[in-house]
């Protein structure tokens, strides 16, 4: 795997290639997971103020627990900000794709970025970036941070004997971000005094938590939104879904109905179909599809049809869709199926639905290296089709592969009707 040997030690992994192999990623007891959330490196510390953020740190490890709760802290003090939040700044988007596509014929979803980031800055820290110093810079200057601590791995799409040198042998020197970083974190600083309290009551320093959440809401949160909606759009808006949506647009909006005309947690628990759509898209284009792990001894890896030998220290990889698109697990692997996980047949499933760094059926825990915010990015992933579907009866989008998910155009967007 890239990086060359100027930025890894050793690029040698071990790939699991099947749904079967796949779990042993997450199981602890036979893996450790200390400074492998990019694979064969690690970002320079320069890049999150000096510290190794959490995404980082092995359970076993103590600041793992401190970290991830004041993470849980953050999500449960603002969970009541979350779906009035979403619904005005989408709503905004939509009126303005609205607007672009009576114009020009097709509307970007590109706005996404800027959208994603001022609600999740105003859900958790009540705060529009907008409003301070930072403006609407805090897209850009994320983008440019990430591809920062991510140029070893990835591919911007430029011709290889360009890409590795300049991104795959070196690091790029960090001080040339710095200054950006400095306004994400004087943001952060500024905007979440009541997470710094508790992280100075939980023995963190202020300035270690600030780092910490910055990173849970720019790399981990926006930038699994960032990829992970236009996909969803992508999926649900392709070619011959138009039952697809008529059913959806019915059910999200007989369950609104009939609960007074509120989109709450349990009003959406009421749309199944809805649930299994997100699912599907989590499945079939997992936003993070790459997962690592070190082998903490000797030991015996099963997949469908072998059984390997892994020595201790080895680096074990997973390519996420190698096993959520395992076709002795799931049926038209390759295809995307609106109500896959539907039924008491359809939830046995969910089990091999691992995004999350884990799987479905589980929940993150100060014990495990699953996703803190696994539930949100579930609950604001279902918004947005609900949101969708309670504005428009169908969509058409174009989208086109680019370095950090999908460049979607939205071509028809059709009036809710009834």
């Amino acid at each position: 795997m890239p990086p060359g040997p100027f930025v890894a030690s050793d690029p040698k992994v071990i790939v699991l290639l099947d749904g079967k192999s796949f779990p042993v990623l997450f199981d602890l007891t036979k893996v450790e997971k200390k400074d492998l959330f990019t694979g064969t490196y690690m970002p320079s510390t320069n890049l999150t103020g000096g510290y190794r953020i959490l995404s980082y740190l092995d359970p076993s490890e103590p600041k793992h627990e401190k970290l991830k709760n004041l993470i849980f802290f953050l999500l449960k003090s603002r969970s009541n900000n979350v779906i009035p939040q979403f619904h005005s700044n989408y709503t905004d988007l939509f009126d303005s794709l609205d607007i672009e596509l009576s114009k020009n014929g097709k509307a970007s979803f590109s706005g996404n970025d800027q959208t994603a980031f001022t609600f999740l800055c105003r859900a958790f820290y009540g705060t529009d970036p907008k409003d301070t110093s930072l403006g609407s810079d805090g897209p850009s200057l994320v983008q440019k941070w990430v591809l920062f601590n991510l140029s070893p791995e990835l591919s911007l799409g430029l011709p290889k004997f360009i890409e590795d040198p300049i991104l795959h042998t070196f690091r790029l020197p960090s001080i040339f971000v710095k200054s950006d970083y400095k306004r994400l974190y004087d943001f952060f600083y500024g905007s979440a005094g009541f997470v710094l309290e508790e992280a100075e009551r939980q023995g963190i320093s202020r300035d270690e938590a600030c780092h910490n959440i910055l990173f849970a809401t720019c790399f981990n949160t926006f930038g699994g939104v960032k990829i992970f909606f236009p996909a969803l759009m992508k999926w649900i808006g392709g070619p011959g879904n138009k039952e697809l949506h008529s059913r959806l647009a019915q059910e999200i909006r007989s369950a609104v109905k009939s609960n007074g005309g509120e989109v709450t947690i349990a009003t959406m628990e009421e749309m199944p179909l809805m649930k299994s759509v997100v699912y599907e898209t989590f499945r079939i284009d997992p936003p993070v599809p790459l997962q690592y792990a070190k082998a903490k001894q000797d030991m015996v890896i099963e997949n469908h049809e072998n059984s390997f030998q892994v020595k201790k220290g080895e680096m074990l990889f997973g390519f996420q869709p190698f096993a959520t698109k395992d076709p002795k697990i799931f049926e038209r692997a390759e295809e995307f199926v609106g109500d896959r996980f539907l039924g008491e047949e359809g939830e046995k499933l969910l089990k091999y639905v691992l995004w999350s760094n884990g799987p479905e059926t589980e929940s993150p825990s100060v014990r495990n290296k699953q996703c803190p915010g696994k539930d949100f990015v579930v609950l604001v992933s279902r918004l947005l089709v609900v949101e969708m579907f309670l504005r428009y009866d169908s969509f058409e989008v174009e989208a086109t592969k680019s370095a950090l998910g999908y460049d979607l155009n939205f071509i028809s967007l059709a009036k809710a009707t009834s």
